[in-house]
This record gives C-alpha cells, sequence and structure tokens, in this order.
C-alpha cells in the first residue's frame, strides 16, 4: 500500500516540479504547484521515501535536486522527531546515494553534489560526534570508491568548517563540540586533504597529455581544485602546527602548484590564507621558509610564466594574488622584526617596499637607481596594442596606457618613490648617498620627451628626488625651470584646447609639483623667490597660455612662499600687488552688475544662448573663464596665506594684534584687507547663484542649458555605486559639450564660493566674525531659496561652508551670528528632511503599483533616496558637532564616510558616558525654538532608514541633548514622544546588532532617568507587543525603589532589553523564516565532581550508545 502511495505522490510530485521550471507555466499553475510541494514537505508522513525515489540518478536533474531538498528539509525541521531507526534509516540512504546514486564526475550537475552535501552536513551538525563516532572513517570509506565520492567528501568537509567556524550557524555547545572534535582530528583530516591532492595532482600529470584519457585528467583536476577549496576553508583558523608540519610539506606542494597552470590559482588562494596569518610570533616564524631559495625560484617562475602569457585576466587574478602573497610575507617579516603594517592593497605593495628598503636602505637605492637610469637609456615601445590616433599633430606615435614603456616607466617611478622616501626617514643625514641622488636628478632633468605618459613620470621621479636638492640648493633653478616647462607642456607647439587628457594631466602635475615643494620646503625656495614671481608675471601676462586652474596653481606657490617673508607688512604688499589684476575684474560695476542681477548674470555667462554649436567659440567663455580665475585666486590666497606658527616669530613680524581675556594671541592676516574688499560681490554671486534654481528663473535659461545646474553623470554613478570606467583613454582629446561645460561651471563655481567662506573663519579670524552684519549678509545670499536647492547642492553647502564658520567661530559672537543662522536653518533643515523620508517609506510601501514606473525609473528613485540619506548624515554629522563634545577628543571636519554602512559595526555600541554639550550647543539650548528643533530632529531621525545616520545619533547626540534638559520641566507628552521615537528606532532599525544595542541602551537610560517623573512613560512600554506585565511591574518596583537595586547595571540593561523585544524589528529574511531548532547533544567535555571509589565501580560497566547502531 505505501509503495503504491509513494508512486502516486511521486508522479504528482514530478508534474508540480515540472510545471514550476516550465517557463511557459501560468502564473497560476505555478502558485499552485508550488503550495502543493510546499504542503507535501511541511504535512507529508512519508517525506523520506518519496525523496529519496525522486532523488534517484534515473530522474532528470531538477526533480532529482528537488527530491533531494525535501531530505534536506526533514532533516532541518523533522529530525529532533523522527524515532532512532528512521534516522539511521536516512543516514545510510543518504550515504548509499553518495556512494551509488550519482552520476559521474564530470556529468553530475553541480547543484546536485551541493545539496547533497548539504544534507550530510545538517546530519553531522546534529549527530557527530556523540552519536555519529565513525562519520570521519564512513567519509574516508567513500572516498576510496572513486573521483566523484572524493569530491563529494571534499565539499562535505568544506561545507562543515564553513558551517561551524566561519558562519557559525548553529547552537554554541553544538559549535564548541564539532569544533573541539574537529581540531582533535585535524592531523587525520589535513593528511587526507593533502594526500587527496597529491594523489590526484600525480594521476593528472600522467595523463594530461594523453587525448585518450581526457576525461580521466578532468575528473582527477575536478577533485584537485576540490581539495584546494577546501584546504582555504580550514588553513586560516586550525592550528599553525599542521601548516607547516613535516617541515612544512604543505607550503612546498602549494608553491609546487604555482607552476600547474589550471591549479596555480587555488594554490595562489591558499598560500594568501596561509601567510596572512595572524597568532603568536613563534608559531609563523617556519612561514620564512617561504623567503627560501626553492620557494622563492617557483614564486618567481609561476609570475615570469603568467606575465609571458599576456594581457589575460586569469594571468592579471593571479598575478594580483602573487603579489598580495609576498606582500603578506613582508608583513610576516615586519611582525618578526616588531615592525607595524596595518595598510593594503597597492598601498600594501608600497608599504612592504618602504620596509624592505628599511633592513637595507642603500642597496634598494641603487637599485632603483640602476632601474631608473636603464629606463632613461631606453627607447620608447609604445608597444602593439596602442591604439593611440595622433592623426592631425604631426606627431608619430604616443604611448598609451598599454605600452609597455608606460608600463616600465610607471612601476619603476613607484619603486624609486617608495625607496627613496623611506631612505630619508631611514639613514643618518650624514649616510644620505647625496652625489648619487644629485646624479640621478641631472639625468632627469636632462631628459626631453613629448610623449605626456612618460613625461607625468619624469616629473614624479623629480619629486621623489627633490629632497637631495636640500644638500645642493644650486640645483633649484634646473628643477624649476624643468617643472615651468611642463606647465606649458604641448605634444605640438601652439597647440589649443582641447588638449588630451594626458597632456592636460601632465600640465596640472606640473603646478601639482611646484604647490608641494613650496609647501614642504619654503624655505630653500625663498631665495629665488623673486626669479618664480617674475616668471609667473609672465606666463600670466598672456591671458590664453594657461587656463584658469593652472594660472591659480602657480599663484598659490608664491603666496606659500611669500609666508616666509615673516614681516606682515612686506607680505600684504605683496598679496595686494598679486591681488591687483583680479580687484580691477572683481570689483568693476560691470562685474558687480552681473553678480547682482540674476538675468543679467545668465547672459553674461551665456546660459540663454540658443544657437550653441561645440565647433564655434563660444563667444560667452571669456566671461566665464574671468569669473572663474577670480573666485580660484580669491579661494587660492585665502586657503595659502598664514601666519608664523612660531609666537615670537608672529610678534616680531606684526602678526599679533593683542590678546583674549584668557590669555590666547589674537593674529591677524596678511590678505584679509585684500579679501574683505572683495567679500559683498562674493555673497552677491551666492545669492544669484541661489536664485537660479527657482522655476521661474530655470525658465530663462534656453533648451541646451536647461539641465545646467543637473548633477554629473560621474558624480550619479558614483552616488549608485555604478562602477566607473576603470582606464580611460589619456591619448582622447577631451571635447566636452557645451552643456558639459556650463555644469562644470555652475558646479565649481558654487562649490568654490562655498569653500571660501568656509575657509574665512579660520583664515581671518576675528577680522572676519566682526565683518557689520555678517549674520544677516549670510542670511540673505547663502541660505535665500533654500526650498529649490536640490539635495546634491545644500550637502556641500553644510559641509564646506557651515562647518567650520561655526566651529571655528569664537564664543563671544554665538549670539549675534551663529544662533541666528542655526536655529532657523535646523527647523528648516528637519522639515524637509522629515517631508523626504516620508515619501521614501510611502513609495516602499506603495512599491507594488506600475502607474509611476516610467516617469520616475527606479535608478532615479535609488539616486534621490541616497542622496536623501547623505543629506540626512551631513545634518545630524553637523549638529553633532556643533553640540557634542568628547573629553580628551576633537571633532574632525572631515566628511562622513557616505554609503560605508559596514563601518557601522565598528563604532561604539553604547552612547559614550565623556559625551556632553559643547558651550555653543549649551548656547543652542538655551533658545526654545533651537531646542525643540535639534531635540525633534535628533529623535525622529531614529526612525529613519538609515542605519549609519541612527548609530551616530544613538551614541553621540540624544542623551547629551537630553540631559540638558532633563533638569527642568518637560511636557508628557513631550516624554511620551522622546520615548516612542527611540521604540520606533529599534522598530526600524533592530535588526542591526549596532544599532540594536545602543538603542536599547538609550531607551534604558530614559525610562531610569524619567520613569520615577512621568507615569505616561509606563503607558507607552505597556502597548509593547509580548511585553510581560508582571516582569515589568518588578523592574518598575526594583526602579522605584532605591534600596532594592542590587542588580548590576548589565543585568538591569538585559532585563530592560527582554520587557521590549516585542519592538525589536528583524530582518526581513528572518521575519517569515522557519526556526531551525538543533537539540545540544551530551556534553563531551562536562566538568564532573571527584567520584568515591564505589561509585567508579558501580558505573564501571556503562557505555555510550550510538544513535546509529543497526
Amino acid at each position: 500500500m505505501e509503495v503504491d502511495q509513494v508512486n502516486a505522490l511521486c508522479e504528482q510530485l514530478v508534474k508540480a516540479v515540472t510545471v514550476m521550471m516550465d517557463p511557459s507555466s501560468t502564473q497560476r499553475y505555478r502558485l499552485e504547484a508550488l503550495k502543493f510541494c510546499e504542503e507535501f514537505k511541511e504535512k507529508c508522513p512519508i517525506c523520506v521515501p518519496c525523496g529519496l525515489r525522486l532523488a534517484e540518478k534515473t530522474q532528470i536533474a531538477i526533480v532529482r535536486h528537488f527530491g533531494l531538498q525535501i531530505l534536506e528539509h526533514v532533516v532541518k525541521f523533522r529530525w529532533n522527531s523522527m524515532s532512532r531507526l528512521e534516522k539511521f534509516y536516512l543516514k545510510n540512504s543518504v550515504m548509499e546515494l553518495i556512494a551509488n546514486g550519482t552520476l559521474s564526475i564530470l556529468e553530475e550537475e553541480n547543484h546536485i553534489k551541493d545539496v547533497l552535501s548539504r544534507i550530510v552536513v545538517e546530519m553531522i551538525k546534529r549527530e557527530w560526534p556523540q552519536h555519529w563516532p565513525d562519520m570521519l572513517v564512513e567519509l574516508d570509506t567513500l572516498s576510496k570508491q572513486g573521483e566523484t565520492q572524493t569530491e563529494l567528501v571534499m565539499f562535505i568537509l568544506l561545507r562543515l568548517a564553513e558551517d561551524v567556524v566561519t558562519f557559525q550557524t548553529l547552537p554554541p555547545q553544538r559549535r564548541r563540540d564539532i569544533q573541539q572534535t574537529l581540531t582533535q582530528n585535524m592531523g587525520r583530516i589535513f593528511s587526507f586533504l593533502l594526500n587527496t591532492l597529491q594523489e590526484n595532482l600525480n594521476k593528472y600529470r600522467q595523463v594530461k597529455t594523453d587525448t585518450s584519457q581526457e576525461s580521466k585528467a578532468q575528473a582527477n583536476y575536478r577533485v584537485g581544485v576540490a581539495a584546494l577549496n577546501t584546504l582555504a576553508g580550514y588553513i586560516d583558523w586550525v592550528s599553525m602546527n599542521h601548516i607547516t608540519a613535516e617541515n612544512c610539506k604543505l607550503l612546498e606542494m602549494l608553491c609546487l602548484l604555482l607552476n600547474e597552470q589550471e591549479l596555480q590559482l587555488g594554490a595562489a588562494e591558499c598560500l594568501l590564507i596561509a601567510v596572512s596569518r595572524k597568532g603568536k610570533l613563534e608559531d609563523r616564524k617556519p612561514l620564512m621558509v617561504l623567503f627560501g631559495d626553492v620557494a622563492m625560484h617557483y614564486i618567481l617562475s609561476a609570475a615570469q610564466t603568467a606575465d609571458g602569457g599576456g594581457l589575460v585576466e586569469k594571468h592579471y587574478v593571479f598575478l594580483k594574488r602573487l603579489c598580495q602573497v609576498l606582500c603578506a610575507l613582508g608583513n610576516q617579516l615586519c611582525a618578526l622584526l616588531e615592525w607595524e603594517t596595518t595598510v593594503t592593497s597597492r598601498a600594501q605593495q608600497g608599504e612592504v617596499m618602504r620596509l624592505a628598503c628599511r633592513l637595507d636602505p642603500k642597496t634598494s637605492f641603487q637599485m632603483a637607481g640602476e632601474w631608473l637610469k636603464y629606463q632613461l637609456s631606453t627607447s620608447v615601445d609604445t608597444g602593439s596594442m596602442n591604439c593611440c590616433s595622433t592623426a592631425g599633430t604631426g606627431e608619430g606615435s604616443l604611448c598609451s596606457i598599454f605600452s609597455p614603456s608606460f608600463v616600465q616607466w610607471e612601476a619603476m617611478t613607484f619603486f624609486l618613490e617608495c625607496v627613496i622616501s623611506q631612505m630619508f626617514r631611514t639613514l643618518d643625514k650624514e649616510e644620505i648617498p647625496v652625489t648619487d641622488g644629485i646624479e640621478l636628478l641631472q639625468m632627469v632633468l636632462n631628459f626631453d620627451t613629448k610623449d605626456p605618459l612618460i613625461l607625468s613620470c619624469v616629473l614624479t621621479n623629480v619629486s621623489a628626488l627633490f629632497p637631495f636638492v636640500t644638500y645642493r640648493p644650486e640645483f633649484l633653478p634646473q628643477v624649476f625651470s624643468k617643472l615651468f616647462s611642463s606647465v606649458t607642456f604641448e605634444t605640438v607647439e601652439e597647440s589649443k584646447p582641447p588638449r588630451t587628457r594626458a597632456v592636460r594631466n601632465v600640465r596640472r602635475h606640473a603646478c601639482s609639483s611646484i604647490i608641494k615643494m613650496c609647501r614642504d620646503y619654503p624655505q630653500l625656495v625663498l631665495p629665488n623667490f623673486d626669479m618664480l614671481y617674475n616668471h609667473v608675471k609672465q606666463l600670466l601676462s598672456n591671458e590664453l597660455l594657461l587656463t584658469q586652474m593652472e594660472k591659480c596653481a602657480l599663484m598659490e606657490a608664491l603666496v606659500l612662499i611669500s609666508n616666509q617673508f615673516k614681516n606682515y607688512e612686506r607680505q600684504k604688499v605683496f598679496l595686494e600687488e598679486l591681488m591687483a589684476p583680479v580687484a580691477s575684474i572683481w570689483l568693476s560695476e560691470d562685474m558687480h552688475r552681473v553678480l547682482s542681477d540674476v538675468d543679467a548674470f545668465i547672459t553674461f555667462v551665456g546660459a540663454d544662448r540658443k544657437n550653441c554649436d561645440s565647433d564655434v567659440e563660444d563667444p560667452c567663455g571669456l566671461n566665464r573663464a574671468r569669473m572663474r580665475f577670480c573666485v580660484y585666486s580669491i579661494l587660492g590666497v585665502i586657503k595659502r596665506t598664514c601666519w608664523p606658527t612660531d609666537l615670537e616669530e608672529a610678534k616680531a613680524g606684526g602678526f599679533v594684534v593683542g590678546y583674549t581675556p584668557s590669555g590666547t594671541p589674537i593674529f591677524r592676516n596678511p590678505c584679509t584687507e585684500q579679501i574683505l574688499k572683495l567679500l559683498d560681490n562674493l555673497l552677491a554671486l551666492i545669492r544669484t547663484h541661489n536664485t537660479l534654481y527657482a522655476p521661474e528663473m530655470l525658465a530663462k535659461m534656453a533648451e541646451p542649458f536647461t539641465k545646467a545646474l543637473d548633477m554629473f553623470e560621474a558624480e550619479k554613478s558614483a552616488i549608485l555605486g555604478l562602477p566607473q570606467p576603470l582606464l580611460e583613454l589619456n591619448d582622447s582629446v577631451v571635447y566636452n559639450t557645451v552643456l558639459e561645460r556650463m555644469q562644470r561651471f555652475f558646479c565649481t563655481l558654487y562649490e568654490n564660493c562655498f569653500h571660501i567662506l568656509g575657509k574665512a573663519g579660520p583664515s581671518m579670524q576675528q577680522d572676519f566674525y566682526t565683518v557689520e552684519d555678517l549674520a544677516t549678509q549670510l542670511l540673505s545670499s547663502a541660505f535665500v531659496n533654500l526650498n529649490n536647492i536640490p539635495d546634491y547642492r545644500l550637502r556641500p553647502m553644510l559641509h564646506i561652508l557651515l562647518k567650520p564658520l561655526v566651529l571655528f567661530c569664537p564664543p563671544e559672537h554665538y549670539e549675534a551670528l551663529v544662533s541666528p543662522i542655526l536655529g532657523p536653518l535646523f527647523t528648516y533643515l528637519h522639515m524637509r528632511l522629515s517631508q523626504k523620508w516620508q515619501v521614501i517609506n510611502q513609495r516602499s510601501l506603495l512599491c507594488g503599483e506600475d502607474e509611476a514606473a516610467d516617469e520616475n525609473p527606479e535608478s532615479q528613485e535609488m539616486l534621490e533616496e541616497q542622496l536623501v540619506r547623505m543629506l540626512t548624515r551631513e545634518v545630524m554629522d553637523l549638529i553633532t558637532v556643533c553640540c557634542v563634545s568628547k573629553k580628551g577628543a576633537e571633532h574632525s571636519t572631515a566628511p562622513p564616510a557616505d554609503g560605508d554602512d559596514e563601518e557601522m559595526m565598528a563604532t561604539e555600541v553604547t552612547p559614550s558616558a565623556m559625551a556632553e554639550l559643547t558651550d555653543l550647543g549649551k548656547c543652542l539650548m538655551k533658545h526654545e525654538d533651537v531646542c525643540t528643533a535639534l531635540l525633534i530632529t535628533a529623535f525622529n531621525s531614529l526612525a529613519w532608514k538609515d542605519t549609519l545616520s541612527c548609530q551616530r545619533t544613538t551614541t553621540q547626540l540624544c542623551w547629551p541633548l537630553l540631559k540638558q534638559v532633563l533638569s527642568g520641566t518637560l511636557l508628557a507628552d513631550a516624554v511620551t514622544w522622546l520615548f516612542t521615537s527611540v521604540l520606533k528606532g529599534l522598530q526600524t532599525h533592530g535588526q542591526h546588532d549596532g544599532c540594536m544595542a545602543s538603542l536599547v541602551h538609550l531607551a534604558f537610560q530614559i525610562y531610569e532617568a524619567l520613569r520615577p517623573r512621568y507615569l505616561e512613560i509606563r503607558a507607552v512600554m505597556e502597548q509593547i507587543p509580548e511585553i510581560q506585565k508582571d516582569s515589568l511591574d518588578q523592574f518598575d518596583c526594583k526602579l522605584l525603589n532605591p534600596s532594592l537595586q542590587k542588580v548590576a547595571d548589565k543585568r538591569r540593561k538585559d532585563q530592560f532589553k527582554r520587557l521590549i523585544a516585542g519592538c525589536i524589528g528583524k530582518p526581513l529574511g528572518e521575519q517569515f523564516r522557519k526556526e531551525v531548532h538543533i537539540k545540544n547533544l551530551p556534553s563531551l567535555f562536562k566538568k564532573t565532581k571527584p567520584m568515591l571509589e564505589t561509585d567508579v565501580l558501580e558505573n564501571d560497566e556503562g557505555v555510550l550508545a550510538t544513535i546509529f547502531e543497526p
């Protein structure tokens, strides 16, 4: 009867599975079939025989897979209710399937192998070792049957290690039992893995060239790959003794495999895991065997073979892994030498080179010098893959980023930089090989090339070798001559924009190098100031020779050197002369009219031109260039001008004008007078730019420019996390469309204006903060028309302008400047963010409706949501740095790590007890409207769907703000709202451990502080789902009677967490997931009391029965 029932059910199940997997099935039939299959798995008493029948290898793959899924379901959800014989039958049947119920290793589907290994591992997790002591023996026996079974055994061992050690997907006691038993048997397991790998490798090598035995070779290859993958799953956690056993047999085998093309990547992965191990230094010493000649020979030969194989992905990935292996080996050596290293990727390679240089700086420098000389003397090879087109330039072929010469130059340059920087740190001054260094510098300076990519490397080498000039200052003019010739570099004389990216990069590189030298070696450069100044003036006299950015870069370099005058009057006169051309343009009547009137501004920059052709010269291009030049110059001067850091020098030079009541000196900046007279027009420009976003003003722009205020496509891609093109063709000419040029103009102009205002406070200090009606001027310029300013423009405004403006404001100006700005601004930002998060929440509720899909595509919705998330973080970060300080730590003005949600898990879990309000925070909280805005924004944000913002706000902001108002009288409704907001945050973010812990702590703090005064907060607790009223009563009783509070704080918090468990949100994947219960077995390592002799005699015959007895 049962056989007939099994046959009938199997026939129905086959039909159901076929319907589910048939693409032509209707949704209705597919859902009915799915419902039938799920109900069968949940309710049918004969699942095991049906599953085994369907899993037979005579069935098609999808049916077999479903049959095995049935068996997996039985093991996961019915095991605890099965009888001993049923478990024994199922275990034997599954092992029989592995032995005889699978196809050959090359024919069997991967998903069949995967589910088979999962079933065995699920049984192991429930029964081994107590009730299945011979499991490893059975697996060993299976592996002797052939390659198919061996591969499956590998899959089982790997998945077991992943579940028990890596993912830890079982109860603590079971995990401990299994892991300890694995550890006890690791010698056997490792021996089995290595022998399997060795045997199959030997067989593979014997038959791989015999075409008649190709299938046999492939079978051995598959087992070899599986063995390597399994080893990789064990190497990172087993005792180092197993990795270094038998005179490092494993490492030797892996090195040999590096030259086996099909297995080399897996071997490199295993080596990388092994040499990246942490732990006791003594245990890691044997890894140094890899620095021996034999191991290094295998690594080098494998690298050379892969390098000679051409630009193929698999070779690239393998070479990358080998580099990581070498870097990790270097880190191990450094650890043994007690040098610290904590970097990764390309930075890791550089760090390893620098650390290697510490071992022998002079030899490293000698190697770098020889390599540099070789590159300088070798003719350029552009390579066969070079697709560079120089049509119309009159030049021969230039290098591309794939050209052999450029690759060699780039590698050599990287090596030289690492070596020289470390050598100057390591050697004493008298040991520096100055003569050799100057000789190399002269060779580089004399080297001439018209190839922009090679020249860029040459400039890097000049910068790297520049420290030698500190010993021989007479070479300084030659260095600057080389750099200035590169500032005006062209591949062809009299070339005009648009230039290729490579040419543009060379010119920028030269400007950056000049700035870097003037910044890092100002005293060295100072004697040559007049020569540099005259050269720059000559370049600036030709308006079209340099771009605006290049002009301002050279001006910045001059300002940096002028700081070494250490004479206020002299520097002030110089800056006045330097800024005279800027002032004449910026303060002209025409410019004032353009900056103050939106219509005039639109016309001036050409945004109302209807006939725009990229090939026709833009008549308004010069207008935009002059405006950019002025803004860039103002920013460069305010950013680079400073007074001497030494107080005595500052006083002697006339930079100190007085002292604060606390004795802090008050400095004056030589650029103040020049900048302040330009300030009114700068504020007018910001006001005009903000007004451009008004719909009526956007309507005045001509068709190509209606999107000129939109984001760049590259910005959108970066925010969405879309991959950017890793390599751009450096030889392609940068032809921007008229729209792209206008977009870049608006974007850079807008942000640079904010940079100027953001730098004004720290740069000019009291001279800026005492500007008459500064708050009013800022409110009527930077903060007008905020309703129309998009999120991607509002965010930099807060970070670049407002944060430094507030942080550097002296306390005496809080009331007059900061409060009038931040009060209404925080109120507005809360309203704006609340509305946007409401839209996002509604959108997620209505995501099934299709009507708006075409109007607002998914990518646009994702972009808008991510921008709201980033703006939220910026706002909360601004409030935090304004209001909260931590003792012993200063707030960083660096931007928050956007999109780096994983970092949240590493932050502090509970609010710091040291966090307290700053003087500014206390000042803001004295104003009722600002106080309300801050509290509402902070507590409302806890339920917004951004974990990083929630984590930071909970741990850093909420409690210090609330603590400030606890001493006053809070309305009962306010208390209820505050506590409810935290519970809503738990409902939204409870699935994230970091957020959940900090929110629970905050709720605990609030309840403990406010429950004695407000009964209403108890009413909120009573509304929590599944709350135990008697437990709540007990908690309240102890809370309200301090004499009863003997329980430790942690235990009280754990009790509170259990009380509010009903409102802690779960991940979506867990909300409807069926619970898997794995029962603990009798402990293997139970501590027993010493037994009396009589007890020992009485229990002598007791034995541990196993469940899998026949």
